[in-house]
């Protein structure tokens, strides 16, 4: 079993960074960031394979977000630049040991965290 713990989020204004952190207790294969705002589905934000260190990001994010890892520590990040009210939402880490890892489609991540805010005010 595998605890995922994120921590960063926030409130910002609109055009600021914020930078998740997601924890691992244990080792995994792919990471990936979630997002759900308030009243909508979850929405599949970005991935990372931990061997290879390839990413996979959404369109609605891409070039505003970043995802990376630090192997010593355990801890996939998230740096959100440029952003928007819409981006809004409760952002969820997710991990697993299978080797596939992409965002389309998304592998069947085994782990979830409990979670971190990010709020954006226009």
């Amino acid at each position: 079993q595998v605890q995922l713990v994120e921590s960063g989020g926030g409130s910002v204004q609109s055009g600021g960074s914020l930078r998740l952190s997601c924890v691992a207790s244990g080792d995994t294969r792919c990471m990936g960031w979630f997002r759900q705002a308030s009243g909508k589905e979850r929405e599949r934000v970005a991935a990372i394979s931990i061997r290879s260190g390839s990413t996979y990001y959404a369109d609605s994010v891409k070039g505003r977000f970043t995802i990376s890892q630090d192997n010593a520590k355990n801890t996939v990040y998230l740096q959100l630049n440029s952003l928007k009210a819409e981006d809004t939402a409760m952002y969820y880490c997710a991990a697993t040991g299978g080797t596939y890892c992409s965002l389309y489609p998304i592998p069947d991540f085994d782990y979830w965290g409990q979670g971190t805010q990010v709020t954006v005010s226009s």
